[in-house]
């Protein structure tokens, strides 16, 4: 009875989202306020409506309702509690309930939050949130039913896939869903500046702690959907340019260039254009994302449906909301020509333009990587696949680029840089960037990209210190204050783009993590009988016995091994080889141990039935865990950007017509006491 009231639920879901597709626009047609309020009321009734469908389907979970289809194929009576709850997006018709109703919610939360402060637009947001959430439901109901019977309940169910079975695994794919849909909101904004012809800046501030949040959430679920494939897939490394991986990037790549150009538009009126194009592109990467993980024409271990009907109307939907979305903008481009031109080439604008030009390309990069097998298959050409010697070829060289920029454009001033203020503020950084280059290849380094990758870190973090040296320095003349208290009215007079700053530092310590440990990464594969050992860098590792184990649902041959560095024990390890009996699917569970800032990385992939023998690979990755430390940081900056206090006016005390030497380009130019916005 449940989950039929749940079944209903959607199905009248479905109805209102259709109702709030058609009624805001009679409102606006008719200017009749009360069309709109039934939008609005429509809008908050499908989110405890959805609410209602996912809470139908965890109680059937929770009580191994196996009667349900969708149940009895992704969950098991073995499983955890909340692995159980987890089968809920454990596979294709879950997950997109799952979507369904986080943008339900998103829906909700900015019509609430934004009715008052945005009319003319609320009625336009309305409309294309619920044409988005009608499509979804529509494939939910009609193709993808995760409330359908059985005739015959199984006695048990058949398993959550067992790679799923994991702790990331619980919360990776929310993570993910909340950064695709909640591109919808600033989508769906900037839409609604195009249809209703309000395409100043004012959509732009609207949406910017909207983008922040779901770029944030897709930072999340790719750092921990990577994490999870490191240990849990054995892959060894932090990124293997897995399709669905790739499906993920590509809209966090898209994301970023327009947090970032939006700063343009903010400030100096310009690139109006971009910024309507990267967010409508974002929120179209999402859809594509969907239909190749949800279609069924990937290979991989997150892929999930294998009917081509959906696939079809996934297809059909997305190629719909393209047309819609850029048709409008191209039909709007006469509208939004800028008077402002860029004074030169050598200014923070062209350096936000070259930033965005990069993004792109990286996108298009990791696109045609993706698809391109797709293509060759579908055209009856040779089934070939693309790795990582193509991405470090072509990928990485971008990465570059965008990390050099990252160390100039929050530097350089706006309009136009004098060779004077371009020395001041780029010689110091260049001379230890050269310095360190000459070091690190002394020391060793002489691979090119590690090289280059370390010179460009050396050199964006000299810039980070240096114009944080002079802004303290600066503050602490003007208000008589030590340098520490200056740093700190820094943050306070411009807490944004402090908060930019951290997040910059968090890349960088990613690249470190991502340099070496990839580039020199150690690793073995032996064949080992107990007693045996072999030699990893200056670690010893033996196998002293391997013997079985038995989980709640697995059963497993796990391997004893001892790490030794010279003559002392250091730790000890128990990597497995498990066998899930019901769905008769075997994995290969790590074992890690930290050293430094890095792993040996244990696994056993095969193991002789009478425990006799195991093959053995064994891995160092240095500095591995700087890259979800560094990860952390960035995250850490995206929150303290959308939770920022407000700017303070920190000069009005000192000075009656303050402003900064040419070359501290950290703190606004001021022409009164009132600082001005950046």
């Amino acid at each position: 009875m449940i989950i039929e009231l749940g079944h209903l639920a959607v199905i009248t879901a479905l109805v209102l989202a259709m109702i709030g597709i058609v009624v805001p626009v009679i409102g606006i047609k008719k200017q009749k306020a009360v069309w709109i309020e039934i939008g609005r009321q429509a809008v908050t009734l499908n989110f405890f409506l959805l609410t209602l469908g996912m809470a139908a389907m965890i109680y059937a979970y929770v009580t191994q309702d196996y009667s349900v289809k969708y149940v009895a194929a992704t969950s098991n009576s073995k499983l955890p509690i909340f692995y159980k709850i987890a089968g809920l997006w454990g596979g294709h018709e879950g997950s997109l309930l799952l979507w369904a109703w986080i943008l339900s919610a998103y829906c909700a939360l900015a019509v609430w939050i934004h009715w008052k402060t945005q009319p003319v637009v609320i009625p336009y947001l309305i409309a294309m949130e619920s044409l988005i959430l009608s499509g979804f439901l529509l494939l939910i109901l009609f193709l993808s039913n995760p409330f359908e019977r059985l005739l015959s309940a199984p006695p048990d169910g058949r398993d959550l896939n067992p790679l799923l079975q994991d702790p990331a695994m619980v919360g990776h794919p929310p993570m993910l869903y909340m950064g695709y849909v909640g591109l919808s909101i600033p989508f769906c904004f900037a839409m609604a500046a195009l249809f209703s012809g309000r395409l100043g800046e004012e959509w732009i501030k609207v949406t910017q702690r909207w983008t922040l949040l779901a770029w944030i959430s897709l930072t999340t679920g790719i750092l921990m959907g990577g994490y999870w494939a490191y240990y849990e897939l054995g892959w060894g490394g932090y990124w293997g340019w897995d399709p669905v991986e790739n499906a993920a990037f590509m809209p966090w790549l898209v994301a970023t260039a327009f947090l970032h150009s939006v700063m343009v538009q903010e400030t100096r009126k310009m690139f109006k254009v971009w910024n309507l194009f990267l967010i409508i592109l974002a929120f179209s990467l999402s859809l594509i994302g969907t239909f190749l993980v949800r279609s069924g024409v990937l290979s991989s271990v997150h892929s999930f449906a294998t009917d081509p009907g959906r696939g079809l109307f996934i297809l059909s939907f997305l190629a719909f909301m393209l047309i819609l979305s850029f048709g409008t903008l191209i039909f709007r481009s006469n509208k939004l020509k800028s008077n402002i031109e860029m004074d030169s080439m050598v200014s923070r604008e062209s350096v936000f333009l070259f930033n965005n030009l990069f993004f792109l390309v990286a996108m298009i990069t990791v696109f045609i990587g993706t698809l391109y097998p797709l293509l060759t298959e579908a055209l009856k050409f040779k089934k070939v696949s693309v790795g990582p010697p193509y991405y470090n070829a072509v990928f990485m060289p971008i990465a570059l680029g965008l990390i050099f920029l990252m160390g100039v454009g929050p530097y350089i001033p706006w309009r136009k840089a004098s060779f004077e203020s371009l020395k001041k503020q780029f010689l110091f950084p260049l001379i230890f960037a050269g310095a360190g280059m000459i070091l690190f290849a002394i020391v060793g380094i002489r691979d090119l990209y590690a090289l280059s990758g370390l010179t460009v870190v050396s050199f964006v973090l000299a810039s980070i210190v240096l114009d944080f040296k002079r802004i303290s320095s600066f503050l602490a003349k003007q208000r008589k204050i030590t340098a520490l208290q200056g740093f700190y009215t820094s943050f306070r007079q411009n807490p944004r783009r402090v908060a930019g700053i951290i997040t910059h530092i968090g890349v960088l310590i990613m690249v470190v993590g991502i340099i070496f440990s990839t580039i020199y990464q150690t690793e073995k594969v032996v064949i080992l009988k107990p007693g045996e050992e072999v030699v990893l860098k200056s670690y010893r590792i033996k196998l002293i016995r391997l013997y079985e184990v038995e989980g709640p649902n697995w059963q497993a041959q796990e391997g004893s091994f001892q790490v030794y560095q010279g003559d002392a024990l250091i730790t000890r390890l128990y990597p497995q080889k498990r066998l899930y009996p019901v769905s008769q699917t075997p994995t290969t569970e790590t074992a890690l141990h930290q050293i430094y800032m890095g792993h040996l990385f244990l696994t056993i992939p095969e193991v002789a039935p009478d425990g006799s023998w195991a093959r053995v690979r064994a891995l160092f990755n240095p500095l591995i865990l700087w890259v979800w430390y560094g990860g952390g940081v960035m995250v850490f900056g995206g929150l303290l950007n959308i939770f920022r206090p407000k700017r303070k006016e920190v000069y009005a005390a000192h000075s009656t017509e303050a402003s900064l030497p040419e070359g501290v380009p950290g703190i606004p130019q001021l022409s009164s006491k009132r600082m001005t916005q950046e």
